[in-house]
């Protein structure tokens, strides 16, 4: 066995350096041959394909905004006249954005975590992101004032922060036209995520698979099913329309993760219209308001789901969403674009 995992070792250690070296000799020819272009706004963020995570979802939807105005963005690049740049957390290659910056151009850094909370681990993601952010950004946007009084306790004290929560493209995610009635059926119950990070809930629904009474309500989770689940009904990641139309047939939504900063996919949800059972952990609280419950433990929730039911329609009226066309308005003051 370990003469055969030494060559892979060896081989998948080669494919590193030479996807670093190839990065890095592309790197230099970019900066090389950048003059004379010009953006509106450069962004570092490195796109997954979809159906992907709240990061995306958000910077998609914002790059999206922008165009529809008329402002062009160039992606990983900073042209010589470009005048501003957005860096998204750590989702880039931090070699490239200080090859890149200058002089002139307006740095400014899209932060969310900590992270080593949001995943219940400390792999030095958060130093790093301290550091460059010290080193390069002029301001700092945060989702929640979740996110940043918990860098505040951690002693990472961001550069000029300011606090704006993400949005959803409307156009996806919206209210349906009309609702079925909920007498005479179970109340159907809806969770999302892309992650299968345990802090995203696995114990919530792990005790819920065992304990909610079928006969009254239906729970549904979409996204990698958290272990093994016998009476919950998973569906595997959808992308954004899809998973707007299954938000939009259920009655609620439960948000079960902790130390969530901004969770893009309870956003999604409210704004389909769905009021929600949320932990009382990270931004939730912020971005749900009086358009749900909270819950601290699993034992909690058969409680909480009679009491939102009971008040479905007055927790459904109280739903406030940022609108993407407000929210991009107030990264442009930032950004200064």
């Amino acid at each position: 066995m370990t003469i055969r995992t030494k060559p892979r070792a060896a081989l998948a250690h080669g494919r590193r350096v030479a996807r670093s070296v190839v990065g890095e000799a592309r790197t230099e020819l970019d900066t090389r041959f950048r003059r004379g272009g010009r953006a509106d706004l450069a962004l570092f963020h490195e796109f997954a394909p979809p159906p992907t995570g709240g990061g995306h979802q958000f910077l998609r939807a914002l790059v999206a905004e922008l165009g529809r105005r008329g402002l062009s963005v160039e992606l990983n690049r900073i042209s010589s006249e470009t005048p501003v740049c957005l860096f998204n957390s750590f989702n880039f290659d931090f070699r490239r954005l200080r090859r890149f910056a200058r002089p002139g151009c307006r740095m400014v850094h899209r932060v969310d975590g900590p992270i080593a909370r949001y995943r219940g681990f400390d792999d030095g993601t958060d130093a790093r992101i301290a550091a460059v952010n010290r080193e390069l950004a002029d301001a700092t946007i945060v989702q929640s004032r979740y996110s940043l009084d918990a860098h505040r306790e951690d002693g990472i004290d961001l550069r000029d922060p300011r606090l704006i929560p993400n949005a959803v493209d409307p156009a996806i995610f919206h209210p349906p036209a009309a609702r079925e009635p909920l007498a005479g059926r179970r109340a159907r119950v809806v969770a999302t995520s892309w992650s299968d990070n345990p802090n995203k809930g696995a114990d919530v629904l792990a005790w819920l698979d065992r304990h909610l009474d079928a006969d009254r309500f239906e729970l549904t989770f979409v996204g990698p099913a958290p272990g093994a689940l016998g009476r919950i009904r998973c569906i595997g990641p959808l992308p954004s329309e899809a998973l707007a139309d299954e938000l939009r047939a259920h009655d609620a939504y439960l948000a079960p993760s902790v130390n969530d900063p901004a969770s893009n996919a309870l956003l999604e949800a409210l704004a389909c219209g769905l009021p929600a059972v949320f932990r009382r952990s990270g931004g939730h609280p912020e971005l749900v308001g009086d358009a749900g419950l909270p819950f601290d433990a699993p034992e909690e929730l058969p409680d909480v789901l009679d009491r939102l039911l009971a008040e479905l329609d007055d927790r459904r009226a109280a739903i406030r969403v940022p609108s993407l066309a407000e929210v991009a308005d107030r990264y442009l003051e930032v950004l200064g674009a």
